[in-house]
């Protein structure tokens, strides 16, 4: 895949800071004239990997999260986030519906969203080094 333009976002993991990465990676995914539908979905998966850095990857503390996107020559767009929290020690386990190591008010759903509003999910993870939430989504060229 050959990429074609690319933004990067560093902001400390505040959690009012998800809303500024959504519309961020929004505003720049904008330039493929995407359907409502599809920048809400985009919105919605930068919203639940930014949302797991700040409850799970660095639970009361605050580090960075990285955001990178990148639009391809075929209008795919990967979204990479990005954290060098305390990692996860089983991604396959917190992949699972319902799955969560944060408080009981938690529904364990981030991953499957993640998942379901992607046309590719990838996850990589080092306990203790931090996670790398990788989506990609093809935006179809309309008109």
């Amino acid at each position: 895949m050959k990429f074609i333009n690319e933004a990067n976002i560093t902001f400390p993991s505040n959690s009012s800071n998800e809303s500024f990465a959504r519309m961020s990676v929004a505003a720049f995914v904008s330039q493929l004239d995407p359907t409502v539908e599809e920048l809400a979905e985009i919105k919605t998966m930068v919203s639940e990997a930014v949302t797991n850095c700040v409850v799970h990857a660095y639970e009361n503390t605050i580090g960075l999260v990285r955001i990178r996107v990148q639009i391809s020559d075929s209008r795919a767009v990967r979204i990479t986030v990005k954290d060098t929290g305390k990692g996860i020690e089983d991604v396959e386990t917190a992949k699972q519906p319902c799955f969560t190591t944060g408080s009981e008010d938690r529904a364990g759903m981030g991953f499957t969203i993640m998942e379901s509003f992607s046309d590719k999910l990838r996850v990589k993870s080092a306990p203790g080094r931090g996670t790398s939430v990788i989506m990609e989504k093809k935006i179809i060229k309309r008109g």
